[in-house]
């Protein structure tokens, strides 16, 4: 069970955590951040400890899918409406300041209007910003497996509609909730890959609707297997890497700068699995990296703290964490 540990709050807090550590070093290479932060292991949580969009847009979609949750059974048109309005509030925004991606603002300006939400998907991206705030659908309470894959990849459609990003979202959320139930880190990236090909060619059309016959496959099966086979292609090579990692280097050498959904994936999947039961390590080896770094100490936040739970951060750091009240309303509500 979630509840004991509180995988909830822990995911939370540790996904906003990350994102502060690595809002100052975003667009840094290593040596600049060497030197702006000193060793990479002893990086202190900024004063003030800002968010970014990552965790600004992940609340938004927490706030979602509660809405949707308390209104009943979780299906794509109960989540829908809810998770547009939140995304356009969140554009419309002033807090809406901290280096958004284009994608997702690009995608949130045609939403705010009456036009299929298909047809506002920005179907060529395959950016980080659709997995960076999937993990509320991994903490949810109560969902089937049909329910969270859909939900995953629906939130991905509406912004990142790229085949690639609905399966690296599903495989987010996936990774998340099975951590917060209690599987084990060695084991998890074996299991991820399982999924990947167990669902390679299923299109989840009652969440999706027409959203494939926006690209230029023949078929829906085509167009969804075009993203899964990206994700495990980068899962084999993480699988490789862990064989004998190597933490002082960078770890966007071995799986990518994570600007895109696959390699944030990765890349941040393999900064948690260096230290499993070294949360703050994991998060300054995300957040000291030459790619996306807020999003990659996100993500390994996310998955430490579905691990872990509550207690894996410091109090001290997590009282200092911007929208702390609300990811911790979020995260009680869910433990409960």
């Amino acid at each position: 069970m979630t509840t004991a540990k509180q995988a909830a709050t822990g995911s939370l807090v540790g996904l906003a955590l990350g994102d502060a550590l690595g809002f100052p070093t975003e667009f840094n290479d290593v040596p600049s951040i060497l030197a702006k932060c000193g060793p990479w292991r002893e990086m202190e949580l900024p004063e003030p400890a800002f968010v970014t969009d990552d965790t600004q847009m992940t609340l938004a979609l927490g706030r979602a899918l509660r809405t949707a949750m308390e209104r009943g059974p979780l299906v794509g048109s109960r989540l829908q409406r809810p998770l547009r309005e939140e995304f356009v509030d969140w554009y419309r925004s002033p807090e809406n300041n901290r280096a958004p991606g284009r994608t997702c603002l690009v995608a949130c300006r045609k939403l705010d209007g009456d036009r299929p939400w298909q047809a506002a998907s920005q179907i060529g991206s395959k950016g980080c910003g659709a997995n960076m705030r999937v993990a509320p659908i991994g903490l949810a309470p109560g969902l089937a497996e049909d329910q969270r894959a859909g939900a995953a990849q629906l939130q991905s459609g509406l912004t990142h509609g790229h085949p690639t990003a609905l399966a690296a979202s599903d495989l987010t959320a996936r990774a998340v909730h099975l951590l917060a139930q209690g599987a084990e880190p060695t084991g998890l990236v074996g299991q991820l890959r399982s999924y990947a090909y167990e669902n390679r060619s299923r299109y989840h059309e009652r969440w999706l609707g027409n959203l494939w016959t926006y690209s230029h496959d023949p078929t829906p099966e085509a167009f969804i297997a075009r993203g899964w086979d990206e994700c495990l292609q980068v899962l084999e090579r993480l699988a490789t890497v862990l064989r004998s990692p190597e933490p002082e280097l960078d770890p966007c050498l071995a799986t990518g700068d994570g600007w895109i959904a696959e390699e944030a994936l990765a890349t941040s999947l393999l900064c948690f699995l260096m230290f499993p039961e070294e949360p703050l390590t994991a998060l300054r080896r995300a957040a000291c990296t030459k790619g996306d770094s807020d999003s990659l100490a996100c993500l390994a936040g996310a998955f430490a703290g579905a691990h872990l739970g509550a207690d894996a951060w410091p109090e001290e750091w997590a009282a200092r964490i911007e929208y702390g009240d609300e990811l911790l309303a979020l995260g009680a509500l869910w433990d409960a």
